[in-house]
């Protein structure tokens, strides 16, 4: 495999069971473990930043693409334990363990999505992808009977495939998959399927729910 040098660093690394982080997007810790306080004050005398992998719920092995994590705001409690707000930044993949010990640190090499030739065709699946949400949304306030308040959607193509990606919970084998895909638009076309599906069952939902309130 041919690496580039220059995106190749050290990096601390952190397995997460059922998590996985996307690229700006928020990541709040809780750190009591004594190896992982330990690579916390590592990190906080270095540049803040360690990568946070999925740990598999089946085989219990930490998935080889991750996403890097920035510490923006932390605090120390009395017996050592941390309290970490942290903003995912940017995906890399596993290419060795360099130790296990006490935490893990692997040679990692950052990845980028590679159709970077084809905008048009992930404009407009991003266009697609928004007005999906807009349905899917649109269906929930009518079954819940409550507005729902969306943050602002990102109308870059690449952050949107990552901010749809990262509101999928409950959901981490399909998170990672999208994680690892090296394509905004296969990323958004995955999501826009994923939608789909997911507004057809809420349409079908909503049919029952006024069939039995005209009844």
């Amino acid at each position: 495999m041919s690496v580039n040098s220059s995106f190749v660093r050290e990096l601390p690394l952190f397995p997460l069971p059922e998590v996985v982080l996307f690229p700006n997007q928020p990541l709040p810790l809780h750190i009591f473990e004594y190896r992982y306080r330990m690579m916390v004050n590592t990190i906080l005398d270095g540049d803040r930043c360690f990568g946070v992998l999925m740990l598999d719920p089946v085989s219990r092995q930490p998935a080889v693409v991750g996403c890097s994590a920035k510490v923006v705001q932390y605090h120390r409690m009395p017996d050592d334990r941390f309290k970490l707000l942290t903003i995912g930044q940017q995906r890399f993949q596993v290419l060795r363990y360099i130790r296990q010990t006490p935490f893990r640190v692997g040679l990692v090499e950052w990845l980028e999505d590679q159709d970077h030739s084809e905008p048009d065709q992930a404009q407009a699946l991003a266009e697609e992808v928004r007005g999906l949400l807009n349905d899917v949304v649109r269906l929930l306030q009518k079954l819940t009977e409550q507005e729902i308040d969306l943050p602002p959607i990102p109308r870059n193509p690449l952050e949107l495939s990552y901010w749809v990606a990262s509101n999928f919970q409950g959901a981490s084998l399909e998170q990672q998959s999208l994680l690892e895909l090296r394509s905004t638009a296969s990323r958004l076309r995955r999501e826009a399927e994923i939608l789909t599906a997911t507004r057809s069952q809420l349409a079908a939902r909503a049919v029952i729910k006024d069939t039995f309130r005209s009844a």
